[in-house]
């Protein structure tokens, strides 16, 4: 059992040798790197299975990694990651949008974060390519039926939202100048 660990943690030793932070984490902390990584791992799994400062860390890492991808799809010509990308910013808005009611969600689904966490780097991560995955399977084909009442139902939400923004600028006009007159008595 000692020689399977050991041997576990020379693989993944060699595999961390390819990345420089981790050697000068090491260097300062006198801690092999294959601790720390594990410890910190371990931390972020206790973290998020506990929920301390869960929302923040899903937050993050389902930002951090798929703004920098995005960032770099923009800036190629070819078009072959741009679904991916887009239809991922639909989920992550889309649970963003979920977590306004945290406290239901957090009170009913155990583990809520640990199940966001591994919901995004499956959508995320280039090997599962997830969020393709939903574009092609699911949200292609219901998009395409729905379009019409789509479209229409955001020019009727663009209508109430215009006749909303008039009368808030005609109330808004109107207690300035009632506030003027009295001013000028």
């Amino acid at each position: 059992m000692a020689d399977v660990v050991k041997e576990k943690l020379a693989l993944l030793r060699t595999k961390l040798d390819q990345i420089p932070a981790l050697e000068q984490a090491e260097a300062a902390t006198n801690v092999p790197k294959e601790y720390l990584v594990l410890g910190g791992g371990g931390i972020f799994t206790l973290l998020i299975f506990f929920g301390v400062g869960a929302g923040v860390l899903c937050s993050i890492v389902g930002f951090v990694y798929p703004a920098f991808k995005s960032f770099e799809t923009i800036e190629t010509k070819t078009k072959g990651d741009d679904i991916q990308w887009l239809v991922y910013w639909v989920i992550f808005a889309f649970f963003s949008l979920i977590e306004t009611f945290r406290d239901f969600l957090l009170y009913w689904i155990p583990f809520y974060y640990a199940f966001k966490l591994a919901f995004l780097l499956w959508a995320m991560l280039p090997q599962t390519k997830g969020s393709k995955f939903l574009y092609d399977s699911f949200l292609k084909d219901f998009l395409k039926k729905s379009e019409s009442r789509i479209d229409a139902a955001m020019a009727e939400s663009r209508k109430s939202a215009e006749a909303t923004a008039s009368e808030l600028v005609g109330a808004t006009a109107s207690l300035v100048k009632d506030d003027d007159d009295k001013k000028a008595d």
